[in-house]
């Protein structure tokens, strides 16, 4: 399969993991914990992978996975791994109830790592 405009979306891809990539770096510079940095890389890949799986089962009529699952799995971290997925299996792109709550988990995600790093966290104690 042949992802369309793929510089275009790389650089969206680049700048969107900007902020998750930057802050948790400084997190584990800090000395505070490596494990969100970790995390974004082995939920990414275990997102794709369910991505992979759900586009098998969905070409083969095969009972799919869950779309909560999926979403589960894009907050706990693994957006990037599903952004790519999308792309690369041109799954679950069109349906726009799914991506609606897929872009809300990346710009909650995005509001949480730029509130760490330029607002000190001050978000959660409003909250």
């Amino acid at each position: 399969m042949t992802i369309q405009h793929p510089r275009l979306k790389a650089a969206i891809f680049v700048v969107l993991c900007a902020a998750p990539l930057l802050g948790s770096l400084l997190v584990w510079l800090r000395g505070e914990t490596v494990l969100p940095l970790v995390a974004y890389g082995v939920v990414s890949l275990l997102a794709f992978l369910l991505y992979w799986n759900d586009k098998r089962k969905a070409c083969t009529d095969s009972r799919r996975i869950p779309e909560n699952i999926l979403h589960a799995v894009e907050l706990a971290g693994g957006w990037p791994g599903a952004l790519i997925a999308q792309q690369v299996f041109r799954h679950k792109t069109r349906k726009v109830s799914y991506q609606v709550l897929f872009w809300a988990i990346v710009l909650l995600h995005e509001v949480f790592w730029l509130d760490q790093m330029f607002l000190g966290g001050t978000l959660g104690s409003i909250l």
